[in-house]
């Protein structure tokens, strides 16, 4: 019932709702010394989480599918916020590839990374495979993910040994995993057409 009562805009422990803003939740906090990667950083939930990480002063790389759309995104929050500091990295989480060399660009850079945001998603898109033959959303939310954050945790605990801070890694979600298989995951037909 708590939880519910919190859904419905009723503070929870924290003092902040459902209803909550990123830019009050993050009142007050200085991130300068910190650095944070955002994957799907060019619109939605990334978008706005590069925006308020970079008003906190948090150096943001944004992982982007189309670079030039990224780098649009960056001066548009540039003349928001001039003294931001973000980079645009390209990054298609659907390619091991990509994710790959975004890691390999990320970690070759020199930059801390001290925040990991696992936000990019698909959801409900018609049946295509990706380039190594796995179903997209999955490749994309998933795999895609789990490889990007296995290819950047050397870095972190590098950060975190070095600036005595804790790093975080975030997952974000939806609500759609209340609408899975009752079985859950079928990974015998992952690749299926039909499922």
């Amino acid at each position: 019932l708590h939880t519910k009562m919190w859904f419905l805009g009723w503070k929870g422990p924290s003092g902040f709702s459902a209803s909550s803003t990123a830019d009050q939740v993050t009142h007050g906090i200085d991130g300068t010394s910190l650095t944070a990667i955002v994957t799907g950083a060019s619109s939605g939930l990334g978008l706005e989480t590069t925006r308020v990480l970079a008003l906190r002063g948090v150096h943001v790389v944004m992982a982007v599918r189309n670079v030039n759309s990224g780098l649009d995104i960056k001066e548009t929050l540039l003349k928001e916020i001039p003294a931001a500091k973000i980079d645009v990295f390209q990054l298609d989480l659907s390619s091991l590839a990509s994710v790959r060399k975004f890691a390999s660009d990320f970690n070759s850079s020199g930059f801390p990374l001290n925040i990991l945001i696992n936000n990019a998603g698909l959801m409900a898109t018609p049946f295509m495979l990706s380039e190594d033959n796995i179903e997209l959303q999955f490749a994309t939310n998933h795999l895609g993910h789990f490889l990007l954050t296995n290819l950047l945790l050397e870095t972190m605990k590098k950060t975190v040994r070095e600036s005595n801070r804790e790093g975080r890694i975030v997952i974000v979600s939806s609500e759609a995993h209340r609408f899975a298989y009752s079985e859950g995951i079928r990974f015998d037909k992952i690749n299926s057409e039909s499922e």
